[in-house]
This record gives C-alpha cells, structure tokens and sequence, in this order.
C-alpha cells in the first residue's frame, strides 16, 4: 500500500481522485470505481503499489503491438482493479474481481526483465493506469537501465497524470471500443471522449497502435467501422497500425462470437484509408502480415506469435528501403 498521487482533500475525511475522468469523490473507508484506490482516514491509496497478480515473459505482439520490435519479448506485468465495467472482459477474474497478488518491486520487475533478455516491461492484462504509483517509479527506473515500457491501455485518464508518465512510455496500445458515447456510457461506465483525447495526446511523444474489439451487434456496423476509421485517418494519420479483434463470448455476456465475416467487412473498409490493418484472435491470412506501403513486398510474416522479420533492414523495407512506421 501506498499513498496515492493526483487527489486532493474535501471535508468530511473525504478525497477527490483525479486520476481519471470518474473523478470519484470517496467517503473514509470506501473505495473508488476501479477497487483499488482507498480512502484511509482522509488519505487516498494505492491497494496494489508493488502486487502483481501476472509476470510473464510474451511475444511482443500478443500485446498486440506489430511494429513496435517485432519479434521480441516483453516482460509483462498485470494487477487487479479496473476503470471499466465491461461485461464481456477476458481478464475478468482480476478487471472485475481479485485474484492473489505477488511482491514485485520496481527493482525486481527490472532485474526479471534483464535476466530474461526482454526488450523492456509492459504494463497490461488489467487497466494498468489505475496501477499509475507503481507504473510511473517501475516505468522511470526501467528507461534508467536501458529498458523500453508499454502500456496496453483503455486510454481512460486524465491529461494531467498522463502528461507524467508519457515520457517514460516508449509504445502504447490504445483500445477504442467504439465512437459512439451511448456504448461506453452503456458497457463500460464510462465515456469516449477522453479516450480520443489520451490517443492524441500519445500520439505526440510515442509509438501507437489501436486495438478494436468487434462485438457482435454491438460495435461491428460498417457505418462503426467507417466513422472509426475517419477519425483514426484524421487524427492520428493513416499510417497508425489498426488491429480489430474477434470477441467471443465471456463473463456476464453472451452474444455470438465475431464472425469471420464481420473482421473482414472491417478489414476491408479500414485499408481503404489506413496503411497497416490487421486482423486479431481468428486465423485468417487477412490481417497477418505488414506489407511495404510503398512496393507492397511483405516485410514482416506472422503465424500466430511466430514472427518473421528477414525482409526488415533496421526497420525499413529491403526491397525498397522505404519506411513503414516500425520502431526496430
């Protein structure tokens, strides 16, 4: 446990986190939207500084980041807790539940990943921006060893603490559900808007990537797709990597599964407009490889985690040198 950053006191012993846009205002001995902010005695603290509940060595592209040192490893870390309510989570048992937690001191998360020739850590599997204490001093003394960060992200904080840890974030994953303020409000109990904003904002001083999870009759319109892929182009620039993911049915929801047919709709909306698209959780040779943007050569072959990076030359194409957004 430790005290938290970014909240300040209000009468009656209780704070006002400001961490992210709930901005939860926590009587004494309760906790905020995420579970793991408390108020003790007029003093808001972190419940996970320092406790993992995951620590695993993962193919960077399970994050999923594709241009991002392809073909490494990356030490992940996860915690409890999230920001979100979304009913169809995979990581359920510990976004919207507890699972048993580890000590994992900063010191420690960095001498795992050295010892384990990992390109840096990620922070991931939960919403790591409520873990935001640990994250920010881990974070710091990773780039102090030479090591990079990641974050995989809801992208739900607020600019002041994201401006913080921004400069230790060398490639973030960013997942926009969707563009509508009706679904977030619905599913996630929260809003769209400062998503966009922390994937412009990041956009500034790191590398990203964009997940989007398509769920069945929810979020997988071709009108979604296109006004998704609008904003991406204009905001971000058409070379942003775009991954959509298939969902399939978990914890407290039951739609179908994505069909097939839905990720290639999308697919083939997005790559009207947008250089990199790629297709995640189904097995399709759409959506697998990075072709050059500029010759069309396949630069980068994918199966499953399997990675093939041969026709790279420090990051740029071999047959025509040209660049392809990929930080090697």
């Amino acid at each position: 446990m430790k005290e938290a950053l970014h909240w300040r006191k209000l009468k009656d012993g209780r704070v006002h986190c400001q961490l992210c846009p709930h901005y939860c205002v926590i009587a004494d001995g309760e906790v905020g939207k995420c579970r793991v902010r408390k108020n003790i005695e007029g003093v808001l603290y972190s419940l996970i500084y320092a406790r993992a509940t995951s620590v695993a060595m993962d193919p960077i592209e399970k994050k999923p980041l594709y241009h991002f040192y392809p073909s490494t490893s990356i030490l992940s870390l996860g915690t409890n807790g999230c920001n979100f309510v979304c009913p169809w989570c995979q990581n359920w048992h510990i976004s919207q539940a507890t699972a048993s937690t580890e000590e994992v001191s900063s010191q420690r998360a960095v001498k795992l990943a050295q010892r384990a020739g990992s390109i840096g850590i990620a922070y991931t599997y939960n919403e790591p921006l409520i873990w935001f204490e640990y994250v920010v001093h881990t974070a710091k003394l990773a780039h102090d060893s030479g090591l990079k960060n990641v974050l995989v992200t809801n992208g739900y904080v607020n600019q002041e603490p994201l401006e913080e840890l921004l400069p230790y974030m060398d490639a973030l994953n960013i997942d926009i559900k969707s563009m509508e303020e009706d679904f977030y409000r619905e599913y996630c109990g929260a809003r769209l808007a400062p998503v966009l904003e922390t994937a412009k904002t990041a956009k500034a001083s790191a590398h990203i990537e964009l997940t989007n999870l398509l769920i069945t009759g929810e979020n997988d319109s071709p009108q979604g797709i296109e006004k998704f892929v609008d904003w991406v182009e204009e905001n971000l620039g058409p070379e942003t990597p775009v991954h959509f993911s298939a969902y399939f049915p978990s914890y407290r929801f039951s739609a179908p599964a994505t069909p097939l047919s839905s990720l290639l709709s999308a697919y083939s909306i997005a790559t009207q407009r947008l250089h990199y698209v790629y297709l995640g959780n189904v097995n399709a040779p759409e959506g697998r490889d990075t072709l050059c943007r500029h010759c069309g050569a396949t630069i980068i072959s994918r199966l499953g985690y399997s990675t093939d990076i041969s026709a790279l030359s420090d990051g740029k194409c071999k047959a025509c040198g040209g660049e392809n957004n990929i930080v090697a």
